[in-house]
């Protein structure tokens, strides 16, 4: 299953109001599954995922593209994998002051993965101080989704806006971008539908 559509922003992390939401959408959507992580990728591929989520298909499938979990589970780990993905593509960049986990993030900012700019006085210079937090939910999943949100991340170096020049820059550091978002899209839909988590049982 491939992603056939220009890819929208983030929808933000699975949530219980999302949960609780779920079956007031699908009254609005006459019935039909809602699919909120998805809902800019054209109907056909839309009627595609529901037909996997009704028949239990979306499960299997993940499990089979990305069997095992990566082991970047502290954020001493987290911090040297960002920061070295950003040695390899953006080294001029700006230096990253702080790379942590965030169990809040989705509470708070409705948002897998938050870049944060903040501009310190220093004597008589302003310094930028960047940070990036990921979701906590991403410490256990599959490798290529976290470089996925790291490299979206890493791109708002650069690249304020989620615009054209933005998704180039994610490309360029990930050519597989757009299709991994939507493969970590249809895992929070399926997450969404089932209430369950995969590749928990990993150590």
């Amino acid at each position: 299953m491939a992603a056939q559509a220009s890819t929208p922003k983030y929808s933000g992390a699975v949530t219980e109001t999302v949960r609780r939401q779920r079956e007031q959408r699908r009254e609005v959507a006459g019935g039909a599954l809602p699919l909120p992580y998805l809902s800019a990728y054209p109907a056909a591929l839309q009627s595609q995922v529901r037909g996997w989520l009704a028949d239990d298909k979306a499960e299997a499938w993940l499990l089979r593209k990305h069997p095992e979990a990566h082991a970047v589970r502290t954020d001493k780990s987290l911090y040297d994998y960002v920061d070295a993905l950003k040695g390899r593509h953006m080294r001029n960049a700006g230096t990253l002051n702080k790379v942590a986990y965030d169990g809040r993030i989705h509470v708070v900012h409705n948002a897998l993965g938050l870049h944060t700019r903040r501009t310190v006085v220093q004597g008589s210079r302003l310094n930028a101080r960047h940070e990036i937090r990921i979701g906590a939910l991403f410490k256990q999943a599959p490798e290529a989704f976290l470089r996925m949100i790291v490299v979206h991340e890493l791109a708002h170096l650069r690249e304020p806006d989620h615009d054209k020049a933005f998704y180039q820059l994610c490309t360029h550091m990930e050519p597989d971008y757009h299709q991994l978002e939507f493969e970590l899209r249809l895992y929070l839909s399926w997450m969404d539908h089932s209430g369950r988590r995969l590749w928990l049982a990993q150590p």
